[in-house]
C-alpha cells in the first residue's frame, strides 16, 4: 500500500524524534507536529497496521520496522536535500526553505530529486 502523505510526516518525526531523545512516545509525536493525540493515535494504528511501526505494549514507545525506518530515511534525506537545494538556489531564510521542501518532499519525482541530489553533489564538491 502507497503511504499518504501524513503517513510520511509522521514516519519522518518518528525518525528525528528518535535521533533526538533515543525514545519516541505518540504525545512526543503530537507535541511536534502540534496534532491532537486522538489524530496520532489513529495514525499510529495506521502506521502499525501496514507494518512501519510498532508500538510496546506496556510502555507504548514507538519503533520503526525496519521497512519504516528505510522510508523514514528516504524522507528525511529527501527533507535535508531539498531544504539545502532552495536556501542555496532560491536564497530563501531556513525556515522558508524547510516549509517548502516539507511539502515538495511528498510530490517531487524519483527522477527529478535524483538530479537536484546529483546537483547538490557537485555544488558541495
Amino acid at each position: 500500500m502507497a503511504m499518504f502523505e501524513s503517513g510520511e510526516d509522521y514516519i519522518e518525526t518518528i525518525y528525528r524524534l528518535k535521533k533526538k531523545n533515543g525514545v519516541v512516545y505518540s504525545i512526543d509525536v503530537a507535541k511536534e507536529l502540534g496534532f491532537s493525540r486522538p489524530s496520532v493515535s489513529r495514525a499510529m494504528g495506521i502506521l502499525r497496521q501496514d507494518d512501519y511501526i510498532t508500538m510496546d505494549e506496556v510502555s507504548k514507545e514507538i519503533n520503526l520496522t525496519d521497512k519504516g525506518r528505510k522510508k523514514a530515511v528516504e524522507i528525511y534525506d529527501k527533507h535535508k536535500t531539498l531544504t539545502s537545494f532552495l536556501q542555496k538556489t532560491a536564497n530563501v531564510s531556513a525556515k522558508i526553505a524547510e516549509t517548502d521542501a516539507c511539502r515538495i518532499e511528498h510530490v517531487i519525482s524519483p527522477s527529478t530529486f535524483r538530479g537536484i541530489k546529483s546537483f547538490m553533489k557537485q555544488f558541495n564538491d
